[in-house]
């Protein structure tokens, strides 16, 4: 579904991502971990199509997408949800969810005065839709409140929602796991593990190495703007260049990262 090869971004003299590949298979759930400052951020959101590449390709279905914004990557079925939510605050979460629904007849203006019945229909069936999102993700009980009075992790789980709404099947989480409380987190995880199920395709970065270990194949690893390894969780936790990596972030023998992981759980 994505295939990232030999990216480069750079920052004036900094090179942030240099030469990184990485394939994203249609129906795997990949992780991509590493250490802070290792580039992956960048590398997620020059694939985002937050930032243009400086070199390489990104290729989406086969289709060399590198550089195009991510309006234009939302209408071929590539979204995105962020560390820090994005959420319309004064909007009910009911009302979030509608919005991302691609195609609504109410956007056009000539629709808008003189289709008001067929309008109406379709408001209808989106918002029915809405609420059988809210239900998989166990936010029912919130349909109607204002959307920036939910915790951080429901905000989570409403970009999710509005990811499923789009209509999207690929979809980049960037640090789902920061700031949910354990309790929570639970649910996200099975949330994401369920959609997987579904068909969706994930690119997921974290650092909480439970969640990536519970959730993804294959993981790669980052560190210093380059692609260091990729496999399973055993194979990864056994690279010493990766244990090399983490040196002073922490990583012990058993996968874990002690203040990252610690800070993913806060």
């Amino acid at each position: 579904m994505i295939e990232v090869r030999n990216l480069v971004k750079r920052f004036g003299g900094f090179t942030a991502v240099d030469g990184c590949s990485l394939t994203v298979e249609t129906g795997s759930l990949t992780g991509l971990i590493g250490p802070n400052g290792a580039g992956k951020t960048t590398l997620f959101n020059t694939i985002a199509g937050t930032y243009r590449p400086d070199g390489g390709q990104v290729l989406l279905d086969g289709a060399d997408v590198g550089g195009m914004p991510p309006h234009v990557l939302f209408r071929r079925g590539l979204v995105r949800t962020f560390q820090i939510p994005h959420e319309f605050s004064r909007m009910t979460v009911t009302e979030n969810l509608c919005v991302p629904v691609p195609g609504q007849s109410g956007e056009n203006l000539f629709a808008a005065w003189f289709g008001w019945g067929r309008i109406a229909r379709e408001e209808a069936a989106i918002r029915k839709r809405a609420l059988e999102v809210l239900e998989f993700l166990n936010l029912s009980h919130v349909a109607d409140h204002q959307a920036g009075r939910l915790s951080g992790g429901q905000k989570k789980l409403v970009e999710i929602g509005r990811a499923i709404m789009s209509g999207a099947k690929t979809i980049l989480l960037d640090e789902p796991a920061a700031g949910v409380n354990r309790a929570l987190l639970g649910t996200l995880t099975e949330d994401i593990r369920r959609l997987h199920r579904q068909g969706y395709t994930f690119l997921l970065i974290e650092h909480d190495m439970d969640m990536i270990a519970a959730l993804c194949d294959p993981i790669y690893v980052m560190a210093e703007g380059k692609v260091l390894a990729q496999g399973t969780m055993a194979e990864i936790r056994a690279d010493a260049r990766v244990r090399e990596a983490y040196l002073g972030h922490g990583m012990s023998a058993d996968g874990a990262t002690g203040g990252a992981a610690r800070a993913g759980r806060a």
